[in-house]
């Protein structure tokens, strides 16, 4: 089982072009801010919406290619959306053996093996009730059921856990990967969130304003993040700039030192525990310290994340405690400091 897609596609004012392939048993995640395209590209697999140019090819089968169109209700797979979208006026478990019977499956079969999936996801008790009557974790398992029950070649995940709280969330998020871990198919998950990201997939695909602008593991993205989009959302501030020796000179103004020689165009990344902040210039003659300004202030667990304004912009955790004695708040003035060996540099 395999899934390669080339897509060209115009909506309103984006222009969507991706280029994915997923192979045998992967989770590929579509990770991107609203508006990005991911959806659209998730739809246009699914058959709900056409490219104007491109091709999908799955298990060797076209299903698309501008020629040769495969209508959304004979593709093998499965769709879960972020609201679940069960229907109202079936029971839980005939939701689940809908897709089976629309197939032709006789409906004790059908029932059969939704009762199935329905232990499989732990709502074993819940088959005759009602969509209504179910918890939105609950409602998710039961779509998570309907979309595995007929053995798909291909899973669709638009933000399955987006519409959860975040103790559902939490639960919901384990159960999914233990789910996946055993499918056999390919899942393409479309999320914003990348901790969804990080849990669930094996690779992330990065799209900002329809493009592809960075692909890897979870691990290399979060790592060495190539857009500023990225960079936040992993926590991480991202400065370019050329490198020279054993410093990296900001495009944006001011240097950084880095612990090891480097050459050309660069990001240097810095993680908000490795920013340390002071009052006062701290004494000595660190290599990395700049004056700065708090421009926001956020609980962040167990500290406070601020984000610094000045020649070169940061991100730091302070504990809570600190935050206190230092009296920060937005506006207030500090001097920043990194080891050099705490900055990771990487070629653009």
């Amino acid at each position: 089982m395999s899934v390669a897609a080339s897509v060209d596609a115009v909506r309103g004012s984006l222009r969507l072009q991706v280029e994915v392939t997923v192979a045998d048993g992967e989770v590929l995640a579509l990770l991107g801010p609203n508006g990005a395209g991911k959806s659209t590209f998730v739809r246009i697999l699914a058959g709900l919406l056409r490219p104007d140019r491109g091709r999908v090819v799955v298990d060797g089968e076209i299903w698309d290619d501008g020629a040769t169109f495969v209508p959304a209700h004979r593709r093998e797979l499965g769709m879960v959306f972020q609201d679940a979208l069960l229907f109202p006026h079936l029971s839980v478990a005939d939701n689940v053996a809908f897709g089976l019977r629309t197939r032709g499956m006789r409906r004790g079969a059908a029932r059969e093996r939704a009762a199935g999936w329905l232990a499989r996801v732990g709502l074993e008790e819940l088959g005759d009730r009602r969509p209504a009557e179910l918890s939105g974790g609950q409602a998710q398992r039961a779509a998570l059921a309907r979309a595995l029950a007929g053995d798909p070649s291909l899973l669709l995940l638009d933000e399955p856990l987006s519409a959860l709280d975040a103790r559902t969330r939490l639960a919901v998020r384990a159960e999914l990967r233990r789910h996946l871990a055993g499918f056999a198919g390919s899942t393409v998950l479309v999320t914003h969130d990348p901790v969804d990201a990080l849990a669930l997939a094996d690779r992330v695909v990065v799209v900002e304003e329809g493009r592809v602008v960075q692909t890897g593991t979870p691990v290399e993205v979060s790592r060495r993040p190539r857009t500023d989009y990225v960079a936040r959302l992993v926590g991480l501030a991202l400065l370019p700039g050329t490198g020279a020796g054993m410093l990296v000179r900001l495009d944006g103004g001011g240097t950084v030192a880095v612990a090891e020689e480097t050459s050309g165009p660069v990001f240097a990344a810095v993680r908000p525990e490795s920013v340390a902040l002071y009052p006062t210039r701290p004494a000595g003659s660190p290599r990395n310290v700049w004056p700065a300004r708090v421009v926001a202030a956020t609980p962040h667990g167990a500290t406070v994340r601020c984000e610094l304004a000045g020649q070169v912009p940061l991100v730091a955790d302070v504990t809570a405690a600190s935050f206190a004695e230092m009296g920060l708040a937005p506006g207030a003035e500090v001097w920043a400091s990194v080891k050099a060996s705490e900055v990771a540099v990487y070629a653009r």
